[in-house]
């Protein structure tokens, strides 16, 4: 009978470890969900197709319409021929999150990354920067706002898409990002509620 208690204690304690790497691994970057027996609140709304009217005056250039709260990002073309909808990143905190009118000032393809002063505040042991490449925060495609460090980008990390997960940027899947970049244009308005 003691032997099969110490082998139990074994695998709790083996798990408690194992887990406590698991959650360090994670610690501040990505949002741990919570435990969902709780009640559980289906997101299933957020991802409705929505009318452009109510949220900007014309489609000059194209809008994308960012809802923080839902995850979601909406793309309407300048002639409505074109609707899209894309699950997002968000920022990981209302600090961190900008609302409000921008606009697309430039694309690229392949960004470079550096993180902003305040990021190396932060996380004084990240890199001053990362090229182009699987390693880039960026992704494949990167497409810049009139607010200084402010990007809808692509993600080579898939688990962060739907989470709370980003630095003040809004996060695609890289196959998404590659196909909002081929829509959107400089000028594109932008809107984050």
């Amino acid at each position: 009978m003691s032997n099969a208690l110490s082998r139990r204690s074994f695998l709790a304690a083996t798990a408690a470890v194992v887990g406590t790497g698991a959650v360090a691994q994670t610690a501040g970057t990505t949002e741990i969900e919570g435990d969902i027996s709780q009640g559980v609140q289906r997101n299933i709304s957020s991802f409705r197709s929505l009318d452009w009217q109510p949220y900007f005056s014309d489609l000059r250039n194209g809008a994308i319409l960012v809802d923080i709260q839902s995850r979601a990002l909406h793309y309407w073309s300048e002639d409505e021929a074109v609707y899209k909808l894309f699950p997002t990143s968000v920022p990981l905190t209302e600090d961190l999150t900008r609302t409000g009118r921008t606009e697309i000032t430039r694309k690229v393809e392949g960004p470079s990354w550096a993180p902003t002063p305040a990021m190396r505040i932060r996380n004084p042991e990240w890199p001053e920067f990362i090229g182009p490449g699987p390693d880039n925060p960026l992704g494949t495609h990167a497409l810049y706002l009139s607010w200084q460090y402010y990007r809808i980008h692509g993600t080579h990390d898939t688990r962060k898409i739907g989470r709370r997960s980003s630095n003040g940027c809004i996060g695609l899947y890289n196959e998404q990002i590659a196909e909002l970049f081929g829509y959107a244009k400089v000028g594109t308005q932008v809107l984050l509620i």
